[in-house]
């Protein structure tokens, strides 16, 4: 697939290429990023954010495995970061992270709401997953305002840099947006 931009009432959603690998490489040098993300390297090299920017997203992008969005304010400062990953036929999981000096605001639960109904009106996604390591309180709070319901814990469900770690997982579907799924939903018999 193509990348595409999608707005919202106070942000751009974008693709990031070669050109944001600065404002990328900047903002991953926060130590609260490499502690809580586990695919991110500590040290965070330069060449990790080159390697990002100008392969991992773009072929995200061509493979229809990994659709990567930088969430940009409106002068086109990076705010963040946002991926849907593909797990299985219609199920993606959202990761998402703040830049440490725009945290608090409610941009990445925007960028996550407009993400989530892209993914279930365009990749016909009928149910997003979010998981964060328990603890993580940040991401946990914006997957809630987002609409996400918490469904548990994954006992040593991550690994964090060579640690397995827990995970708190929850999910969202269409109908929790108003939207409709491509596929029944049959809930379970009581």
């Amino acid at each position: 697939m193509e990348p595409v931009a999608l707005p919202t009432d106070r942000l751009m959603l974008r693709t990031v290429g070669p050109d944001d690998t600065e404002a990328v490489y900047e903002a991953a040098q926060d130590p609260d990023l490499q502690r809580w993300i586990s695919q991110f390297p500590s040290p965070y090299l330069r060449e990790h954010a080159e390697s990002f920017t100008g392969h991992m997203v773009p072929d995200g992008w061509a493979h229809d495995t990994m659709y990567t969005f930088g969430v940009f304010l409106p002068a086109g400062e990076l705010a963040g970061m946002l991926g849907i990953t593909m797990r299985a036929l219609g199920v993606g999981e959202v990761g998402f992270w703040a830049v440490k000096e725009h945290r608090g605001r409610g941009y990445i639960t925007e960028a996550t709401l407009a993400a989530a109904r892209w993914a279930f009106t365009t990749l016909s996604v009928d149910r997003l997953e979010w998981r964060a390591e328990v603890g993580n309180g940040a991401s946990r709070a914006v997957a809630e305002r987002a609409g996400f319901t918490v469904e548990g814990t994954l006992r040593s469900a991550v690994n964090n840099k060579g640690v397995r770690r827990d995970c708190w997982v929850g999910s969202l579907l269409p109908s929790d947006l108003g939207l409709p799924s491509t596929a029944p939903y049959l809930p379970a018999r009581t």
